[in-house]
């Protein structure tokens, strides 16, 4: 069985359809209000080459983070849309602003803040390949 034969065969195992190619526009991707300011769901599944492939869109309030640093199996990529972020890695932190890309590594310490006087909003990508051990 070839690797994405494999791949896809997990994919289908985990109850959640396949993702395809597909196209996600901003007008369309509801609003919900949180307690640090809003989130935006894009999608989470899987797809041929991963477990689980999320993207949500996070807007921060000033000031505001979206919970503790924290660490996890899953790899993440976060593109700075608008506003200023303080990125801890571990234990430095970097500042971040719009137009910036931050990536945290697999089991890494991590953590964000809005250290601007305005809303901060940021995509995320969260991948998990198949043979994560969490």
């Amino acid at each position: 069985m070839s690797i994405a034969v494999a791949g896809l065969a997990l994919a289908e195992s985990s109850g959640k359809p396949v993702m395809h190619s597909a196209v996600f526009n901003w007008a369309d991707l509801k609003v919900v209000p949180t307690k640090q300011g809003a989130r935006r769901t894009v999608f989470d599944a899987p797809t041929p080459a991963l477990a689980d492939f999320e993207c949500h869109i996070t807007t921060l309030n000033p000031g505001e983070s979206p919970h503790p640093p924290h660490q996890h199996a899953d790899e993440e990529l976060m593109v700075i849309k608008e506003g200023t972020l303080a990125a801890l890695q571990g234990d430095k932190t970097n500042i971040v602003e719009a137009g910036g890309i931050i990536f945290e590594a697999s089991n890494e310490m991590h953590g964000l803040r809005n250290i601007g006087t305005n809303r901060a909003t940021y995509f995320v990508f969260r991948f998990s390949p198949h043979d994560l051990v969490k």
